[in-house]
């Protein structure tokens, strides 16, 4: 461990493996009581998220929750088109940068190091929240991977399922003490060009998290 702005803080490479804490099962916030309590909130306090934090949203996005792969948004095939990444600009024990997330490791992969959140609020219209908030998590979907089996028809799948995995990080959110909203006014280009994304991979939402206010 090395201190950087006086916290612990993992010394991180661009392609290296970051583990997350393992997710937790068995919260103290009811499905029910996260449903009623909800809401898309778009301004942030200041500090940061804690990695344990982060994991837990992302896994709720697209964690592994059988030996056979399946995981916690329901996919058309089991052909799981759907790829997140982690704009982070404040979160305990990471440095600022763009990272993916890996659900069969649990873990992360750094893309970029920086904080981007600037040119991405930029990409979306100007939209305060995605400037603001400690991170942004990026939904992208890879279109071919579902269209291998249904065709045509894959578009609309691939949607279906980035709205299975955007309400799972509400929820997830809610039950955390957390807030978020998603986000879908953006320039596709410009969010591709300032994460370096692949070009198959298309940009579904922009879900800026943090504690509300």
């Amino acid at each position: 461990m090395v201190l950087l702005g006086g916290g612990p803080r993992v010394r991180q490479v661009a392609g290296q493996s970051i583990s997350l804490p393992a997710p937790e099962l068995d919260g103290a916030s009811t499905l029910e009581r996260s449903l009623d309590q909800r809401r898309s909130i778009r301004t942030f306090e200041d500090g940061p998220l804690g990695l344990s934090d982060l994991g837990q949203l992302l896994w709720a996005a697209q964690g592994v929750t059988d030996r056979r792969g399946y995981r916690t948004a329901p996919s058309a095939g089991a052909l799981y088109p759907l790829e997140v990444f982690a704009v982070v600009a404040s979160v305990e024990a990471l440095r600022p940068g763009v990272y993916r997330y890996d659900p069969r490791e649990h873990a992360l992969r750094m893309t970029a190091s920086g904080d981007w959140r600037r040119q991405l609020q930029a990409a979306a219209l100007d939209q305060s929240a995605v400037g603001s908030a400690p991170a942004v998590l990026v939904i992208t979907g890879v279109y071919a991977r579902t269209a291998a089996k249904y065709g045509s028809r894959a578009q609309r799948y691939v949607h279906m399922e980035a709205g299975h995995a955007s309400q799972n990080v509400y929820l997830q959110s809610t039950a955390l003490g957390l807030a978020t909203v998603l986000i879908g006014a953006f320039d596709d280009r410009r969010v591709q060009e300032v994460l370096e994304l692949p070009s198959d991979h298309e940009p579904l939402g922009l879900m800026p998290v943090g504690r509300g206010r």
